[in-house]
């Protein structure tokens, strides 16, 4: 069989595998339900979902479910602890953000950061996808450089 980049990530066991499934489903159930993507009796969201956030949510929970299946010492975590958060502040509601509100205001929330959420999303996925690529590299003794 040949080894390719992702080989190593497939042969590592049930228990990794199961790690993973359950890492990625309590994400998905835990910042859906924290986010309010969902009605649910907990949160209320202010400001209506758009849309992107439960895909956004789904590719956020799918990646850090692939993070916690791959065995290997913590040199990602940093990336993938900073893009979770990065990517929870892009579905989460911006106005039922008290850190948010606080720090600027509800007026330029909506203003400012409510168009640009998305992107602020895609970032904290890029970067919990990064993390993922750099542990899958490690577990193979590799390391990966931009530039």
């Amino acid at each position: 069989m040949t080894r390719t980049f992702f080989t190593p990530m497939f042969f590592y066991g049930v228990q990794r595998a199961a790690l993973g499934l359950a890492s990625g489903i309590a994400t998905f159930f835990v910042l859906g339900t924290v986010a309010a993507i969902w009605k649910n009796p907990l949160f209320i969201r202010m400001v209506p979902v758009s849309g992107f956030e439960l895909s956004l949510l789904a590719a956020q929970s799918l990646m850090i479910g692939v993070y916690f299946a791959i065995p290997v010492t913590a040199c990602a975590t940093r990336s993938a602890s900073v893009g979770g958060v990065i990517g929870f502040l892009g579905i989460a509601c911006p106005v039922c953000n008290k850190l948010l509100v606080l720090t600027v205001g509800p007026a330029l929330l909506m203003q400012y950061f409510e168009p640009v959420r998305i992107y602020v999303g895609l970032a904290g996925l890029g970067l919990v996808a990064y993390a993922v690529v750099r542990k899958a590299a490690a577990m193979q003794g590799r390391s990966i450089s931009f530039g």
